[in-house]
């Protein structure tokens, strides 16, 4: 796979066509909704959901499922569990989410060590499959995708006031607490359809790195969310190409080229020239 002609001949495979479009569709999508994860600081909340999921998996696995159909309800039930220990703890929040994730890997190891044979490999399961997408996976995808456009184009008022303060957002008449759990229970869907593409491992990583390379790059608010979204679906069909053409695991490979990404998005960003912007919002 050294040779880039041999590389144009595996695009030209159509499960290389399912695994590109999927990675476009699957970055697009992590990185809208990390452009609001992370200026909420919901960044390790997707972090720990992502591991969780691996609980999700290895239920599925030992129920003889199919882990896909377990894992969205899971990770919808799973994240309003942990929004409401977070609400109603006094205990920090990074605190409770590291002991989630902690204790549901746990969980979902030694559930594993029961299964006898597991024909996806753990190692799928950790660092994904993108090459192994087809077509119901890209339509779920798709449909999601064109769900959180929907949605967030709908309430995005709302959604830039809660990004801002809970209590302006109430102010302004806005319904914190269901606007709130509405995009908690999209990103727990996103992370859960995407793991199978991405993996548990890495799953942050598309929800975190494009947003804010995009957040360094952009100082208004829609401008900064469609720059998530592209550098998302971006560095996910560079990465593939690159892993393609040189023959290495696919999801660390749609990673390393996100971080590089973020790593040239803070050599050139403006705000370098403008400390103090750094800690402001970005503009409306």
């Amino acid at each position: 796979m050294a040779d880039p002609s041999a590389l144009l001949g595996v695009i030209a495979q159509p499960f290389m066509q399912r695994a590109m479009l999927g990675g476009l569709l699957t970055g697009s999508l992590g990185g809208l909704l990390g452009s609001f994860a992370v200026l909420r600081q919901l960044s390790f909340f997707s972090d720990a959901l992502g591991h969780s999921a691996l609980l999700g998996i290895s239920i599925g696995i030992l129920l003889g499922v199919n882990p896909t159909l377990v894992l969205i309800p899971f990770a919808v039930i799973f994240a309003l569990l942990i929004n409401q220990l977070v609400q109603r703890s006094q205990l920090p929040a990074d605190a409770l989410l590291n002991i989630v994730y902690s204790t549901s890997l746990a969980f979902a190891v030694v559930a594993l060590s029961l299964v006898d044979t597991y024909r996806g490999g753990i190692q799928q399961l950790l660092f994904g499959d993108i090459l192994g997408i087809g077509w119901l996976d890209l339509a779920v995808i798709g449909t999601l995708l064109l769900g959180a456009l929907v949605y967030l184009s709908l309430s995005l008022r709302a959604q830039v006031l809660l990004t801002l303060s809970n209590d302006l957002a109430g102010a302004f008449g806005v319904r914190a607490h269901w606007h709130r759990l509405a995009f908690i229970v999209l990103l727990a869907v996103v992370v859960a359809v995407s793991i199978k593409a991405v993996g548990v491992l890495l799953i942050s990583a598309f929800v975190v790195i494009p947003a804010c390379a995009g957040r360094l790059l952009s100082r208004r608010f829609p401008t900064y969310m469609i720059v998530s979204a592209i550098l998302g679906g971006g560095c996910a069909l560079i990465g593939l190409l690159l892993s393609g053409l040189a023959n290495l695991p696919s999801g660390p490979c749609v990673v390393i080229v996100q971080f590089t990404g973020f790593a040239l998005a803070l050599l050139f960003s403006p705000m370098r020239r403008r400390p103090s912007a750094a800690a402001q919002p970005a503009p409306i």
